[in-house]
């Protein structure tokens, strides 16, 4: 993977020679591109409705702009305070995730990532190459039972990200993606990090259950039971006993 890192006027770009050999600004917003298309789902899996499907097949992208999430997103929708280039967070993204793809992890490549500053704040976007086939397990649940087998599969495929200190700040229903073979990738690694093993893993197995609790009272025609999470674990903690 090549890191390039060009100054613009009012901020920087960190690219990969590799997959975009030529980027500007324009290539930020959806209008820069010939073909976009909003990322939409249901029950939530489509975020906060800030990310786009850009490009042409064979190579496309997901291009998406950073904004804030809770009460804060209220008052202040997509600036961030500025504390230095190396710590802004489409640039911190964008390392995470290249670190993990060289890993062989599942998980979008990254693409480009951008800042622009304001004053003492910035806005920040990123482009990672779309992963073709893949939906959320929120929307793949929904469609049919799915077994104990498949179950057990995506609780380790998740041991494993947490054997390599991937902690997701945010590890939900929507951002835990399926592809055609039933492969679980891990998307939207925003303020995510590497760190030693921690309380956080369990933190983050929590915050995936009730994500997909508060899944299930909204639809209670989505296939996901007790059962189920209880077989999640087991194929958690196989992995944790024979690591």
């Amino acid at each position: 993977m090549t890191e390039t890192v060009e100054k613009t006027n009012t901020g920087a770009i960190l690219y990969d020679r590799s997959i975009i050999s030529e980027i500007n600004e324009q290539h930020f917003v959806a209008g820069g591109w010939a073909y976009a298309e909003p990322v939409t789902g249901s029950l939530g899996s489509a975020g906060r409705g800030n990310t786009m499907f850009v490009g042409h097949v064979p190579q496309q992208f997901v291009l998406r702009h950073y904004v804030r999430g809770g009460l804060i997103g209220k008052l202040i929708h997509d600036t961030y305070v500025w504390t230095g280039e190396g710590n802004s967070r489409p640039f911190i993204e964008w390392r995470m995730l290249a670190k993990m793809a060289e890993s062989g992890l599942c998980v979008p490549r990254p693409a480009a990532a951008r800042y622009r500053r304001i004053g003492p704040f910035y806005t920040a976007d990123l482009i990672t190459v779309r992963i073709p086939g893949v939906q959320p397990l929120s929307v793949h649940i929904g469609k049919r039972s799915l077994g104990a087998e498949f179950w057990q599969s995506i609780g380790t495929a998740i041991a494993k990200f947490h054997a390599d200190g991937v902690y997701h700040a945010d590890m939900n229903a929507h951002n835990l993606q399926i592809d055609a073979e039933g492969k679980l990738w891990m998307l939207d690694l925003d303020r995510g990090r590497l760190l030693a093993p921690g309380p956080w893993q369990q933190k983050t197995l929590s915050r995936l259950h009730r994500s997909l609790e508060k899944i299930k009272s909204i639809d209670p025609n989505i296939h996901y039971t007790r059962e189920n999470w209880e077989q999640f674990l087991e194929g958690y903690f196989d992995v944790s006993r024979s690591a």
